[in-house]
């Protein structure tokens, strides 16, 4: 995929960052020597960590240049640098891993997240939070616009846009017996938007840009119209004229 746009992601700041805040609040560390962001963006995870525990080691990683780069402007005291979740691997145990809104992305959780843990120090945790929305309107237009659409064949060569993550009861099980807490929880969150352009703005930083990028310049225009209508069908104005954006979320945090 061509690389994010940090100023569309921060278009919705408060709304992305809320997650991040809940998942570190039932993070259960006093103090943190070294900690570890992976998938930090543009750095408004990193900096909630930096701000619990200030006189903490603080290291963003993120696979995009342009995130990395406002990170650093946003965050001057932590370090960030490029780095992919999904063969990431440290000689310095961190007493914190934390993966805000980037699982999601990276495949073979079975093998992975036990791997992630186990690089953390003794009596070191590691939080994610994931997107459970793909059966969400906003997720299931996506692919209803790119099978009906004249797109379709190009889309589907492309490959899989995203992996469905495990239902809870699994990822309690790839921790069980190797940690000594395990907190699992689920969440909806109900976003009020100003309109369905709102919603199409708030996924085209995220979702939407897997089926932009396989489409030419000349053709983004009317996948977007078509899906944008069909947005608006499925979140009606609410009486005030909002439209409400139901985003269910799995947050796991698992202490060694």
């Amino acid at each position: 995929m061509a690389d994010w746009n940090p100023s569309l992601y921060l278009r919705f700041e408060d709304e992305r960052t809320r997650p991040a805040h809940d998942l570190l609040g039932r993070v259960p560390l006093d103090s943190v020597t070294h900690a570890v962001d992976l998938g930090c963006g543009p750095g408004n995870s990193t900096q909630l960590l930096a701000e619990r525990w200030p006189g903490a080691d603080v290291l963003g990683l993120d696979t995009s240049d342009n995130m990395i780069e406002d990170a650093r402007k946003r965050l001057p005291s932590a370090r960030f640098e490029k780095g992919d979740a999904a063969h990431w691997h440290t000689e310095k145990a961190p007493d914190l891993i934390f993966a805000n809104a980037v699982m999601q992305w990276v495949p073979g959780h079975a093998a992975l997240l036990p791997r992630l843990l186990a690089q953390a120090a003794p009596g070191g945790v590691l939080a994610v939070q994931m997107p459970d929305n793909l059966e969400e309107p906003s997720h299931r237009l996506m692919r209803e616009t790119a099978i009906l659409g004249p797109w379709a064949a190009k889309i589907a060569e492309g490959g899989r846009i995203r992996e469905r993550i495990l239902p809870a009861e699994d990822y309690y099980n790839l921790f069980a017996g190797h940690a000594s807490s395990i907190d699992i929880w689920r969440t909806t969150y109900f976003h009020v938007l100003d309109d369905a352009a709102a919603i199409v703005s708030w996924v085209r930083a995220t979702g939407l840009r897997a089926y932009l990028d396989l489409l030419d310049p000349e053709e983004q225009p009317h996948y977007l119209e078509d899906y944008t209508a069909r947005i608006a069908h499925a979140y009606p104005p609410r009486s005030d004229g909002k439209v409400v954006l139901a985003f269910p979320r799995i947050f796991i945090v698992v202490k060694r």
